[in-house]
């Protein structure tokens, strides 16, 4: 699970595992100036993180309208899906932990229920109601741990089963007063592949989103593959190789050098296992590539949790997802799709 605290400077870009590689600081390769097509550009930050998009076409006016309304609708189900806002739908559920159920939207029932099938199929390496675990912090500066006992009587909140989803009444309970939603792990992707829905529906067939390292990518960019660089997380200035992929697809990574500080010897990371309330103890870092969203997400945070026989237990009984896994021994292993794929950076 992702950590409950929103992290400080939320401008600031954090080093995610999957990187777009798209020739200049300003996002747009040299080629494009001697071309008649356009790129559009734009940064945002949502969800705790800064979240880019670029969209190519024929038509800059155009794809600035696509883009405002992709940002209208991503901003629209973040405000629903936030646990940092108190008139956020997942604020209302956590509220009336223990209470009573409460009425949620479509879309954040989607989310809700697309949560619960992956903590099912995981026993739990993924939980949505690890928001329980408010006694960890990760903001800059932090170098404490949390009392074991806090971090012990708040793990016992912690159980996917307390979710209860009525989806004929439309409504979420959470059986215990002290759980807590935490949407970080479920509702990025969904968010952002609506994004590019929306993208799509006004006319925009060239995209990428990049948010905090998942990479969605639709079309190509000037005529050639869309360039995804994975980053190595035990040197995270390096590359382990380079994706080029055009038409539809997700990246998606995770990995435990984005938000982290050093105590008694160990990384302390934001990745925390629900079934111990403390950072996994897995993988430093995952990628995987798939065509849609509800192919990977949540994935990558159960393999951290997981290990690795879980992980390849879990990768195989999925085949359409490709992974790239970098162990604790800092060993790296891949499934064969992803090595055939994958290049030199």
């Amino acid at each position: 699970m992702h950590s409950m605290n929103p992290p400080q400077g939320l401008t600031r870009r954090r080093m995610a595992m999957a990187l777009p590689l798209l020739g200049s600081a300003a996002w747009i390769p040299a080629a494009l100036a001697a071309t008649p097509a356009v790129t559009e550009r734009s940064s945002r930050v949502l969800m705790g993180t800064q979240v880019d998009l670029i969209a190519h076409g024929p038509d800059g006016h155009a794809l600035q309208a696509a883009m405002d309304l992709a940002w209208r609708e991503m901003e629209r189900l973040a405000a629903r899906m936030t646990r940092y806002t108190p008139d956020s739908t997942v604020s209302a559920i956590n509220r009336a932990a223990g209470v009573h159920a409460v009425a949620v939207e479509p879309e954040v029932m989607a989310v809700l229920q697309a949560a619960q099938g992956i903590s099912a199929q995981t026993q739990g390496a993924f939980d949505a109601t690890v928001g329980a675990l408010k006694a960890w912090h990760f903001d800059a500066g932090q170098n404490t741990l949390p009392e074991p006992r806090e971090i012990e009587a708040q793990r016992r909140l912690v159980g996917y089963r307390g979710l209860v989803l009525d989806e004929r009444a439309g409504t979420a309970f959470l059986k215990q007063r002290g759980m807590a939603l935490d949407l970080g792990g479920a509702a990025k992707l969904p968010i952002l592949e609506a994004g590019m829905r929306t993208l799509r529906r006004n006319g925009v067939e060239h995209a990428m989103l990049n948010g905090g390292g998942d990479v969605l990518i639709a079309g190509q960019l000037n005529g050639r593959a869309w360039r995804v660089g994975l980053r190595d997380p035990r040197a995270p200035e390096r590359m382990l190789g380079v994706l080029s992929l055009q038409g539809q697809a997700i990246v998606a990574s995770s990995g435990d050098y984005e938000r982290f500080f050093m105590a008694q010897g160990e990384r302390q990371h934001h990745i925390l296992n629900p079934a111990t309330g403390r950072p996994t103890q897995g993988p430093h870092g995952v990628s995987l590539l798939a065509k849609d969203a509800a192919s990977v997400n949540s994935l990558g945070t159960a393999i951290m949790v997981l290990g690795s026989e879980g992980a390849r237990a879990l990768l195989r009984s999925r085949p359409e997802v490709q992974a790239l896994v970098v162990e604790r021994d800092h060993s790296v292993w891949q499934t064969p799709g992803m090595a055939a794929i994958l290049r030199n950076a």
